[in-house]
């Protein structure tokens, strides 16, 4: 995988998805990260992608509640708009930063 952006890793995106909001997250997230250049660090990676989403859906990724709605990406539909936590923590979150650790073992 050749990756030098954060939107890079966004790249695929998954197959499955935890609420019919996060597709819309994914891409939002994309865009909000856009051509910056990959973090030096894991670290600092897990800190920027954390912020971000705070940011974006006005709460930690690792807030207790299992999901929450977020009404720009509600498009109709009984759960149109849901942003599923549990999803972005355990799947998509730890998806982006194995992304970016392939990306980083590929540089000379």
């Amino acid at each position: 995988m050749s990756a030098t952006t954060l939107s890079d890793l966004f790249k695929p995106a998954p197959i499955q998805w935890g609420l019919r909001g996060d597709p819309y997250l994914w891409q939002e997230m994309s865009e909000a990260l856009g051509a910056l250049p990959l973090p030096p660090s894991e670290a600092k990676l897990a800190e920027t992608l954390d912020a971000t989403f705070e940011r974006l859906v006005g709460l930690s990724p690792c807030a207790e509640q299992s999901s929450v709605s977020v009404e720009r990406h509600s498009h109709g539909g009984m759960s149109s708009g849901g942003i599923s936590l549990v999803f972005w923590r355990e799947k998509a979150l730890p998806l982006l930063l194995a992304r970016d650790r392939t990306a980083q073992g590929d540089k000379p």
